[in-house]
């Protein structure tokens, strides 16, 4: 039998293989995307997230190309680019780019003297959901709620008092904030002082977000009532169990 009171954990190492998987491929193609197109043709980069800004040169989402600064004699500072022209499997990794991050160069490492799809922030998330989704394969349970299946990493000995005293939801949001808290810091710092971030503390700050956000998603896809008989079945830290509350409780509240 398993901490959580189930047969087999199947389900878990499952959607965890998924979320480090579809992370892993991504923060690799990160990397390769680049070398597979010709060198000197991607950046410098200035768009904006949530938005498309580099499928054309000159048509439907081009406005990074349109917004080029003037420098040299053709008027624009660099290349243009268009993901939608080049091989497939880059068009992929720079389109998912383009769409969900703003991809500023002085924020984004080069490989094969090309910018990459994404800058080192994201890098960084990316690098923590992988580790999150691990971590979940080898570790997580589901415990019937998404709080208590993300909390089943912790070793069951840090929660018994946590159980008995029933502080689940307060644990389950300060271990959020203290993953998330570095992110926030370094880039509300970064929008509201004179502080500049380097691209090490970018990437040292989004993988403790990335990794939280990794549990929390395998947590969401693993948390499942219905695989137990009831509530009672659950095997929760402390000999805690779950109780239904009754029609008089509820009313009183």
């Amino acid at each position: 039998m398993e901490r959580n009171g189930l047969s087999d954990r199947l389900r878990e190492a499952k959607i965890g293989g998924w979320v480090l998987g579809v992370s892993g491929f991504l923060l690799v193609s990160f990397f390769l995307a680049p070398a597979t197109v010709e060198s000197g043709t991607v950046g410098p980069l200035e768009g904006r997230a949530n938005a498309i800004d580099y499928y054309s040169e000159d048509g439907f989402g081009s406005y990074g190309n349109q917004n080029a600064v003037e420098g040299d004699e053709s008027g624009v500072c660099c290349p243009a680019f268009a993901w939608s022209e080049v091989n497939f499997y880059a068009a992929i990794i720079y389109g998912f780019g383009d769409v969900n991050c703003h991809q500023k160069a002085e924020r984004s490492w080069e490989v094969n003297n090309n910018q990459l799809p994404v800058c080192t922030r994201d890098v960084g998330i990316f690098a923590g959901l992988f580790i999150g989704g691990v971590v979940f394969s080898r570790r997580g349970w589901n415990r019937w709620t998404v709080r208590d299946t993300c909390l089943s990493l912790l070793p069951d000995s840090m929660l018994h008092g946590v159980y008995t005293s029933n502080r689940r939801t307060m644990v389950w949001l300060a271990c959020g904030v203290l993953l998330c808290l570095p992110l926030i810091a370094d880039g509300f710092l970064q929008l509201l002082t004179s502080y500049e971030s380097t691209n090490l503390k970018r990437i040292l700050t989004g993988i403790p977000f990335g990794f939280g956000l990794g549990i929390l998603m395998c947590s969401m896809f693993a948390a499942r009532a219905e695989a137990f008989r009831g509530a009672g079945q659950v095997l929760l830290p402390g000999n805690a169990r779950f109780t239904l509350m009754s029609k008089q409780d509820q009313e009183s509240e």
